[in-house]
Order: structure tokens, then sequence, then C-alpha cells
């Protein structure tokens, strides 16, 4: 096994350089001053440039050939790693190392004129360099599909998650489509029949925010000595192994949606601190792709933290927290809140009933540009005709419309379709869970999230990149990726009479 663990040593020194990478970014959207953008993108080229000359070099072809021939001696977690190794190799090799760096470049770029622009609602300001990462992104898509045998849009998916094509998506969506409709109206029926829920009586101070926030991450499990909460424009988690960073945003009038925020990223990072530790330098220690990713923010945010069961232990501790009283802080109108069925403009902030509509709209729109068939410059009326029609909604601005989503200017294409993605994922996941763990739902209520936390470590966490997401799915649910789950969880939550 000499060869394979050489191999072993340079993917570890290949995961140093992307954490350096994941700090430098983390900094580059929470404390760096703008003044410094263009020296951060060149320091991020660069680290990427240095970790396309590792992965690309003579060294790992040789090594990869010689591991291979080996084989035959290799367990279960090191067959699996010399695999998920070769898959980085054929993504970063098919892509010259002159156009990774470019890439990075323009990306650093349009993210930060898309912090203007967003804030201006100007997309003129944006196009030029949008227009630039797309170009690039597609020159990215056709070279790694030219080796992979894929579309340049198949080829982009499968970077985010391995395997993944739009044959798999498409009738997937093609479902939701047929039933989601109907459902949210049904479950906008039955809400208009009862009287509104109470607006919680703000103002919502950011300290108190944060620090309810901070209880609630202790609550879930998250490691404060292997991680912290920030703020940014957009909410994400990142950072570095053993060290992860997940940041939220505040509004002094809206307390619900900061806390969700934190409990969403929370989940992506008990993921990523609940990796194999022996593996976590490694490929096959990575998370397995990001529709699993997502799945589990939103195990955590939707399945678990929208229960009446988590409304229970939350409802007091925002009264006390906030000093309030009164039905407003009930937990019955907090899980009325949370469960609220109503279109909106922002995708973050949408319920999970509507939310899909606005993973299907982008969907349309990113495999529309990357195949040619819409420009830059008809990005805001595609998006503004789709929200109309997807969700009955006139946008009226761009701040609101396509410019909301640090994605595509973040050179993420791809991504989208695996927020809906985990949704589906998540829906299957907790059903298992609270079928294997009878005291899951009662421990939420207690602010106790063990029995979730341990199941998800079990079934997701701790199998790395070990096996196919399909595969990972029907092991621990019985059954691959599909819409059941997540359409009996909606008309459960929402429809039922």
């Amino acid at each position: 096994m000499q060869a394979y663990r050489a191999l072993e040593s340079r993917f570890a020194r290949l995961a140093a350089l992307q954490d350096a990478a994941g700090i430098l970014g983390w900094d580059a959207q929470t404390l760096m001053p703008e003044g410094a953008a263009g020296p951060r993108a060149d320091q991020l080229a660069v680290l990427k440039g240095l970790a396309h000359d590792i992965l690309t070099g003579p060294e790992t072809v040789d090594g990869l050939a010689a591991a291979e021939d080996e084989a035959a001696g290799l367990g279960p977690w090191e067959g699996a790693n010399l695999r998920e190794m070769r898959r980085a190799w054929i993504h970063a090799s098919a892509v010259p190392r002159d156009l990774v760096e470019a890439s990075s470049r323009a990306v650093s770029r349009a993210e930060m004129t898309w912090r203007e622009a967003r804030r201006t609602a100007d997309f003129p300001l944006l196009a030029p360099d949008l227009a630039e990462v797309l170009r690039l992104q597609r020159e990215i898509g056709a070279a790694k599909g030219a080796v992979l045998g894929l579309a340049p849009y198949d080829a982009l998916l499968d970077g985010y998650d391995p395997g993944l094509r739009r044959a798999r998506i498409d009738p997937l969506f093609a479902d939701l489509r047929t039933w989601l409709p109907d459902l949210v109206a049904r479950a906008r029926a039955a809400q208009a029949a009862d009287a509104s829920p109470q607006a919680l009586d703000g103002p919502f101070p950011v300290d108190l925010q944060r620090a309810i926030g901070l209880v609630l991450m202790e609550a879930a499990g998250f490691d404060f000595t292997r991680g912290r909460l920030d703020i940014s424009l957009h909410p994400f988690c990142g950072g570095a192994t053993d060290d992860v960073r997940i940041t939220t945003r505040y509004d002094e009038s809206d307390v619900t949606r900061a806390l969700m925020g934190v409990l969403h990223e929370t989940g992506h990072a008990l993921y990523e601190q609940g990796r194999p530790a022996a593996f976590r330098q490694q490929p096959v220690g990575a998370a397995r792709g990001m529709s699993l990713h997502e799945s589990q923010s939103l195990i955590v945010e939707m399945q678990a933290c929208r229960t009446r069961e988590f409304a229970g232990y939350l409802a007091p501790l925002l009264a006390r927290t906030f000093g309030r009283d009164g039905g407003a802080w009930s937990a019955d109108n907090l899980h009325r809140l949370y469960t609220r069925v109503e279109p909106g403009f922002i995708r973050v902030d949408a319920d999970e009933a509507t939310y899909p509509a606005h993973i299907l709209l982008r969907y349309e729109i990113e495999t529309a540009m990357i195949a040619g068939d819409l420009g830059v410059p008809d990005l805001p009326g595609a998006f503004n005709d789709g929200m109309r029609d997807l969700l009955g909604l006139t946008v009226p601005d761009d701040r609101v419309g396509c410019l909301q989503d640090i994605h595509w200017p973040g050179g993420a294409w791809g991504y989208f379709p695996t927020y809906t993605l985990g949704a589906l994922a998540a829906a299957q996941l907790f059903r298992a869970a609270r079928a294997d763990e009878p005291d899951l739902l009662p421990a939420l209520g207690r602010g106790d999230f063990t029995p979730l936390r341990v199941w998800l470590r079990r079934h997701v966490h701790a199998q790395g990149s070990l096996l196919e997401t399909d595969e990972l799915l029907a092991a621990a649910t019985g059954a691959p990726l599909g819409t059941e789950a997540f359409r009996a969880h909606l008309e459960a939550r929402y429809a039922a009479p």
C-alpha cells in the first residue's frame, strides 16, 4: 500500500491548502475591509492554483495508477478514498490552471460588485462581471464535460453532487410541479379560515438575538471549540476542517429569521463537525455532496425546529430573553408563525411549501444560461416572469429579484437544485429517524437534539463519502431519493384537516 499511503499524504497537503482558502473566503464575507478585495482575490487565486497543481501534478497521476494496481489490498474506506481521489483528479485535470485562476479572480470581483449592486438594486452594475463569471463557467463545464462525456451543465452538477444528472433531477421536479401548487393552495385556504398568528412585538436587539442563537447552537450539539458564529450579508457555513464558521444576518424588527438562519447553518456545521475523524483530510471523509449537505441543514431547521414540540421549548426561551408575555409569545402562536405558508420574494426566507418554486425558477434559468439560450442582459426579465408564473408575485426591483443570491456571481452554477433535493432527502431521513428513535420529538420539546443528532451522526455524518448518495439514503431510509416522504410531510403539517 506504499503508493496509496503516498497519495494520502499528498491529499492531506491539498486539504490544508483548501482549508486556508476556506478561512480567507470566510474572512472576505465577514470581516475583510473593502479595500482589500483586490489582493484577496489574488491570494485566493494563488492558493487555488497551487491546489490545482498538487491535484493534477505527475506525482498524483502516477500515484493513482500505482495505487489502483494495489487496490485489491485496500479496505472499504481506503478503496472508496481511492475512488474519490480519482474523481477529484478527473475534475481538476480537465480544467487548465489558467482557467482555474481566471475563474477565481472573476468570482472575487463579481462577489464584491454584487454587494454594491444588491444594496442599490443596480443589476447593470453587476452585469459585466457576472457575464465574465458565466463565460468562464461555460468553459469549465465544457472542459469537464469533454472528459466526463457529459453535457456542460451535468459536468457542473457533478462537481457539487457526484453522480447527479439532469436526467435524475427532471423527473423529481416534474413530479413536484404536479401536486405542489394544489397543496400550497389548500394550505393557504386552511390558514385563511383561521385567525392570523400574532406578530411578535419588537424591537429585538441584535445582542439578545445572538445570545439565543448561541443557546440553540449549543442545544443542537455545535462544538464551539471547533467553530464560531458571525454576521454576513448572506448566511453560510464555511471555514476549514475542525474550524467551522457559520454566519447569519439580523433584523431588529424580526427575530424569527435570524434564529432559523442560525439553526439552518448549524445543521450544515453538525455535518462538517461529525465527519469521520480518521479521514477528515481525505476525499472519502468529505460530505457526500450538496444534496445531502442541504438535507442536514433542512432536517434541523425545517423538519425538527418547526415542530410543535420544538416550539414548546423555544417560545418560553424567547419570552424570557426579551422580557415579553401574552398570547403572541405562546408556543401555539410561535408554531403558527413558523409554519405560515405565504409566497414571498426572498428565497432564504421562504416557507418550505413555496420554497421549491424558488429553486425550480433558478434551475430553469441557470440551465438556459449555461446552454447559451439566455443571456445576462435578459436575466432580470426572465427572473421576474418566473416569479409571476410560479408564485404570483410582481418583483418590485432587482434587489429582491435576481440580485438576492450570491450563488451566480460566486460561480456556483449547478448548486441550486441541491436545495430542493436536500428537502426531499431531509423528509426521508427525518421520517426514518423518528421511526428508529421514539423519544426524538419529546426530546425536541425539551431542547434536546441528542436522539436526532446521534442518529444522523451514525447514518449520515460519519459515513463521509463512503457511499454514493442514493446508496446512503437507501441504507438509512430503505429507499433512494424520491418525493413521497416530502409530500407526506407537507400534507401532514399544512394540509391535513
